[in-house]
């Protein structure tokens, strides 16, 4: 498959490509690091934890979890397996689907959850909302981005 290039990006364009991958990789690495060091959970376990805390009956289907977080399956196997063994997720049978697995939140889970979120809070506030200073024209560029991605 050969794609057409209509034309190239600018220096400045793609001086900004770039930028935003590294910020976006520096970030995630900084959000990781405060949660290690401060609670043993890496930003993918604590990221896994928030979708279940959000959903109902705190619990997700294995594939639905994998695709909200953007988690090939096996991906996601390996993440929660860890979890697992920590005791912060249990697996069960999904009544619905004898064949599915769902993931949920345990009581463990929920307690390490909200003692890790003011470190997350803490970390997004101060490597994203403060250095902005006023993120409503973040969200409106952000929010741009996401209906072109939906346009695909």
């Amino acid at each position: 498959m050969t794609l057409e290039v209509t034309e190239w990006l600018s220096d400045t364009e793609q001086a900004l490509w770039r930028r935003l991958l590294a910020v976006q990789r520096r970030m995630r690495e900084k959000l990781d690091r405060d949660l290690q060091e401060g609670h043993g959970l890496s930003f993918g376990d604590y990221d896994v934890l928030v979708h279940l805390a959000e959903a109902p009956g705190q619990s997700l289907r294995m594939s639905d979890l994998a695709d909200r977080l953007l988690l090939s399956r096996s991906g996601l196997t390996r993440r929660v397996d860890g979890l697992v063994r920590h005791g912060l997720v249990a697996r069960r049978a999904c009544p619905a689907d004898g064949r599915g697995l769902l993931a949920e939140l345990t009581e463990t889970g929920a307690e390490a959850l909200q003692t890790a979120a003011p470190t997350h809070v803490a970390g997004v506030r101060r490597y994203l909302i403060d250095p902005i200073g006023a993120p409503e024209g973040l969200s409106e560029g952000l929010a741009r981005i996401e209906r072109a991605l939906d346009r695909g």
